[in-house]
């Protein structure tokens, strides 16, 4: 168990290396992405039962795990955004594969399930397994993005400038966070966190394909800003922000590296694919079904591996293993249907989120009514018995006197008759 000053010290030093990180982007900007661009792979850990394995695994790339994670008060969330990084730092290239959260993946101890239930059953280093499960590939780095502390990092920076490619309205009362509201035109829009993300939340006929794209474009409006020297006066409360919001295992050379790379491959192209497959559903439920075969070919060529018949037969297994897993009344359904049909079942599950949130709301105030009352109650009885021990007393006092009080005449006119008698005897 840490002490309190050990807490502390550890705070300080998280708070003091985020800043750190921030300053050299500024300060290095000119050496700084040489110096450490190669940290990202010379740091790589070493897998030496990879290719035996079966997994794709590239000594000069490295691979980052990016988690939107939406946490709740009363829960421990779910992975909101799940985005796979590969980086080049030699080539200064990167690519970035997004998962579709409702991705149907084997999660251990939890058989199948949708992807984003694996943060949820485990925290983040599930997620990451079950990740590296899916793709057959090994997760070098993790960056874990707090969804609603990451509006705070936008208005920290002062907010963001987005080319919105159309008109976008959308309202949903039922919103968790107290109803979303997009109201969006056309054309560069300069704005605030909140704003931003619901421009990445909007849900249109292009469904999933289409968040990706404003994903990116997102992702590189705030790499615009972050390396901008504007925000130099802003680093204390973006520095408080992110210390708030983000969580992750690279060092400052390495974060240097990632920053750099992905900022070098902004400018030349930085790719990004959406995970292949198809909607399928299963009871009812919607599912991302993963292309396997595809995927690894995709992940393959990206990260520039020849593929052998060792990666070959992994393949073919993991891909003979999940079609024997789909149960036989799963229904393919057209990808507009399916988006509908997602963001009809989004809203419903917002609708019974804030449903069960009211009754215990409703239960909360009925148990601390009750609670209120048992205690004044408690309160008031023993004052009264108090008020009753004390009267109690006072009336005792008195009678004792009054009572010693007789004791004491009758004594004295026991003896004066014997004093008389006495005189009366004499004369």
């Amino acid at each position: 168990m840490y002490r309190r000053e050990d807490v502390k010290k550890k705070k300080k030093t998280s708070y003091w290396k985020y800043l750190l990180i921030l300053i050299l982007v500024f300060v290095l900007s000119g050496i700084g992405g040489a110096y450490f661009a190669n940290a990202l792979v010379d740091n790589k850990p070493m897998y030496s039962d990879a290719e035996k394995d079966g997994l794709l695994v590239a000594k000069d790339k490295a691979t980052v795990m990016i988690m939107g994670v939406d946490k709740r008060n009363d829960d421990v969330g779910r992975s909101d955004t799940l985005m796979v990084a590969t980086l080049d730092p030699d080539k200064n290239q990167a690519a970035l594969l997004s998962i579709p959260r409702d991705t149907r993946v084997k999660i251990k101890g939890h058989g199948y399930d949708k992807i984003n239930a694996a943060y949820a059953y485990g925290d983040r280093k599930l997620s990451q397994q079950t990740v590296e499960s899916l793709l057959g590939i090994k997760i070098d780095h993790y960056i874990v993005i707090d969804v609603h502390g990451f509006t705070k990092i936008i208005d920290a920076l002062g907010g963001i400038d987005i080319d919105v490619e159309k008109r976008m309205y959308y309202e949903d009362p039922w919103d968790d966070d107290g109803g979303l509201y997009i109201d969006l035109q056309p054309g560069m829009q300069h704005m605030d966190g909140k704003t931003a993300v619901t421009y990445v939340r909007y849900r249109d006929e292009e469904g999933d394909i289409g968040r990706i794209r404003r994903q990116q474009k997102f992702m590189k409006a705030v790499m615009d800003k972050l390396v901008s020297p504007t925000i130099i006066p802003r680093l204390p409360s973006i520095v408080s922000a992110m210390y708030d919001a983000v969580e992750t295992d690279m060092s400052i050379s390495e974060l240097l590296s990632f920053l750099g790379t992905l900022q070098e491959a902004k400018n030349n192209g930085l790719k990004s694919e959406m995970l292949p497959g198809k909607p399928v559903y299963i009871d009812e439920i919607s599912y991302w079904i993963p292309d396997i075969s595809k995927i690894r070919q995709i992940l393959a060529n990206t990260l520039g591996i020849k593929m052998n018949n060792a990666l070959t037969n992994s393949i073919e297994d993991d891909e003979q293993e999940y079609r024997e897993s789909m149960p036989k009344n799963a229904v393919e359904i057209p990808q507009s249907q399916h988006i509908k049909n997602e963001i009809e079942r989004e809203r419903n599950e917002r609708r019974q989120n804030m449903s069960q949130e009211r009754e215990d709301a409703q239960r909360y105030r009925a148990r601390q009514a009750t609670e209120d009352y048992e205690e004044g109650y408690n309160r008031r009885t023993q004052e009264l018995k108090e008020s009753n021990s004390n009267e109690s007393t006072q009336t005792t006092t008195p009678k004792s006197i009054d009572r010693q009080t007789q004791s004491d005449t009758s004594a004295k006119n026991t003896e004066t008759p014997d004093m008389n008698n006495h005189s009366e005897g004499k004369n």
